[in-house]
């Protein structure tokens, strides 16, 4: 096991790596939607690609939501096929945000051996849900018709 400082600075190794192999800027939380956003998790089982959708307002949340799930066959066709779509996903401090994801299990960021396999499979992901995104953004901005 690693101490806290240890796993800090191996994680800060991951994320430069991945940086360094796909140098880019992502969308990430520039969707111009407030609370709305793109985001990489990695942790030692899994690797996953977000999107997050945190309004405080439940209705907006949820009509984002919905605008995505009214585009999900389009999504799934064109763009990315394995995602998983949570309408009422609890974080773990409780709060209750949209999440939309894909993962791959199996690998971790401890393991040097894992990082180009997911670094590969954030770019390949990300890059889909963003092209999607740019495509059909200002439908899923439109949360008023």
């Amino acid at each position: 096991m690693y101490s806290r400082e240890e796993s800090q600075k191996l994680k800060r190794e991951f994320w430069v790596a991945f940086a360094e192999k796909y140098p880019r800027k992502w969308v990430l939380y520039d969707t111009k939607i407030k609370d709305f956003s793109f985001k990489f998790f990695v942790d030692n089982k899994k690797a996953q690609v977000l999107i997050d959708i945190e309004q405080r307002s439940d209705d907006k949340r949820n009509a984002y939501f919905e605008k995505i799930v009214a585009l999900k066959n389009i999504l799934e066709e064109e763009f990315i096929k394995d995602l998983v779509f949570e309408q009422n996903y609890t974080l773990e401090s409780g709060k209750t945000i949209s999440r939309i994801w894909t993962e791959k299990e199996g690998v971790g960021f401890s393991n040097r051996n894992n990082w180009d396999a997911i670094f590969d499979f954030f770019n390949e992901k990300m890059h889909a849900l963003e092209m999607f995104y740019l495509e059909y953004d200002e439908f899923i901005k439109d949360i008023d018709s």
